[in-house]
C-alpha cells in the first residue's frame, strides 16, 4: 500500500537468509490445448536459467531491447527482466492499447531498439505492412511462443537484412533449443540445444530415445537437473511426477533432428493427427498455406471424415485485399494442391477468427470443438 511504501525504512533488512532453492515466482501456462497449469520458479531457476535466454537473443551491455510480451505471462519475465538485466542492456517498453505495426516501428526507430523479441502472431502482423519504414533495423531479431513460419522469416530479411532467429522454450524452463548467434541456419528448423540442456526425443510409445519423438529434457545424464527448469506444478504432485517420470521432463511436444542435431518442430502431441494414417503436423501445412499472399495467418486442425478418419481443414485469415467466398476459397485449394502432397494437402476451409490465449498463441482446442460441432460457413476442396 503507498502508505506503507511512504513510511517504509530506507534500508531493506532481510527476515532470514533466501536459498536458491526457495520459491520465487509463479506463472500459469497459456493453455492452448488444456487448462492452464500453475509452474513454480526458484531463486535459480529464472535468473540463472536465463543466461540462456541471453545467450540467444545475442544481448550485449548497451543494447536497447524491445520485447513484446504481456506482463503476467512467463515470456514477459524472460525477456523484459531476467535476459537483459543478465545482459546490463536496456529495456524498451512500448506502451499501447491496439497494435499498430506502423508506430511501433516509429518508436522503434526514435529509441534506438538494438535487439527485438516479438511472438509469431506480431511477426505476421508486421509483415501486413511496410517494413521499409523501420530505418535502423535491430541488429539482432528473435521469435518465440510457437513456431514461426519461413515465410514470415523470408519477408523480413528481405526488408530488414535480418534473420529472424527461432527459440524454443515454455513456462516451465529457459530457452531449450535455439538458432543462437553465428550458428548457421537451417530453414524450418528451431536450432540446437542451448548450454545447459540435454534434449533428447521420446518416442512416445516406447519411450525410447530416437531421431523423432517427444522433445524431453534428460534429467539424469552429464549434465544433470537444468538450472533453468521449474521446480514443479504448484499444489499437483502427481502432474509433476507424471512430467518427470523416468528421469526425463516431456515438454508435450513433437520433433524431430537430423544429422548435424538441428531440431525441426513438428507439433504439439495434442495437435498432431492422422489422416489416412499419414501422420500430419499441422504447422507444416500451415506454412505452406502462409506462402499464399491471400493468407494473413492460418491454423489447421483435423475434420472427421468417413472414408479417411480426418482430413486436414484450414481456419484462414485474409489479408487485406481479398474477400471471403467460394472464389478465394478455390484459389487456396488450388495453392495447397501445388505445394503439398496429396495426403497433405487441404480438403476444407474456412475463414474465420482465430481464438487466442492473452499471449497470443492460437487455442487450438477451441478450433477442434468448433469443427467437431459443424458451426460457421465450410467450404469443401472441389465444391
Amino acid at each position: 500500500m503507498p502508505d506503507e511504501a511512504t513510511g517504509a525504512a530506507d534500508r531493506f533488512v532481510p527476515d532470514g537468509p533466501t536459498l536458491a532453492t526457495d520459491p520465487l515466482m509463479l506463472y500459469f501456462t497459456s493453455g492452448t490445448t488444456a487448462q492452464p497449469k500453475l509452474v513454480q520458479h526458484t531463486h535459480i531457476s529464472y535468473p540463472i536459467g536465463h543466461l540462456s535466454t541471453m545467450y540467444w537473443i545475442g544481448l550485449r551491455p548497451g543494447d536497447v531491447h524491445l520485447n513484446i510480451s504481456s506482463p503476467g505471462w512467463a515470456k514477459h519475465a524472460w525477456s523484459n527482466l531476467f535476459a537483459p538485466w543478465n545482459a546490463e542492456a536496456t529495456v524498451f517498453i512500448h506502451n499501447y492499447t491496439r497494435f499498430d505495426a506502423t508506430r511501433l516501428m516509429a518508436e522503434m526507430d526514435r529509441c534506438g531498439v538494438t535487439t527485438f523479441c516479438a511472438p509469431p502472431t506480431v511477426w505476421r502482423m508486421l509483415i501486413q505492412a511496410d517494413l521499409t519504414q523501420l530505418r535502423h533495423p535491430p541488429r539482432e531479431a528473435v521469435a518465440a511462443g510457437e513456431p514461426l513460419n519461413p515465410e514470415v522469416i523470408e519477408h523480413v530479411r528481405r526488408d530488414w537484412g535480418v534473420t529472424i532467429r527461432d527459440g524454443f522454450g515454455q513456462t516451465e524452463t529457459a530457452v531449450q533449443v535455439a538458432n543462437t548467434p553465428g550458428q548457421p541456419l537451417k530453414t524450418g528448423s528451431m536450432g540446437r540445444p542451448t548450454p545447459g540442456f540435454s534434449v533428447v526425443l521420446l518416442d512416445p510409445v516406447t519411450g525410447e530415445p530416437g531421431d523423432e519423438g517427444e522433445i524431453s529434457l534428460d534429467l539424469t545424464g552429464r549434465h544433470g537437473r537444468p538450472v533453468g527448469l521449474m521446480t514443479g506444478y504448484e499444489g499437483d504432485e502427481e502432474r509433476t511426477a507424471e512430467a518427470t517420470a523416468g528421469g526425463y521432463y516431456r515438454t508435450g511436444d513433437i520433433g524431430s533432428r537430423d544429422a548435424d542435431g538441428y531440431i525441426t518442430y513438428i507439433g504439439r502431441a495434442d495437435d498432431v493427427f492422422k489422416a489416412s494414417d499419414y501422420k500430419i503436423s499441422p504447422f507444416e501445412l500451415e506454412s505452406a498455406l502462409l506462402e499464399h499472399e491471400a493468407v494473413a495467418e492460418a491454423a489447421v486442425v483435423p475434420a472427421p471424415d468417413p472414408l479417411r478418419l480426418a482430413v486436414p481443414k484450414a481456419y484462414i485469415v485474409l489479408a487485406e485485399g481479398w474477400e471471403p467466398g467460394p472464389e478465394t476459397a478455390k484459389v487456396l485449394f488450388a495453392h495447397s494442391r501445388a505445394v503439398l502432397a496429396p495426403y497433405k494437402r487441404v480438403r476444407r476451409l474456412e475463414f474465420a477468427e482465430l481464438p487466442k490465449t492473452v499471449s497470443g498463441k492460437i487455442r487450438r482446442i477451441e478450433l477442434r470443438e468448433r469443427t467437431a460441432s459443424g458451426e460457421g460457413v465450410e467450404f469443401h476442396e472441389g465444391t
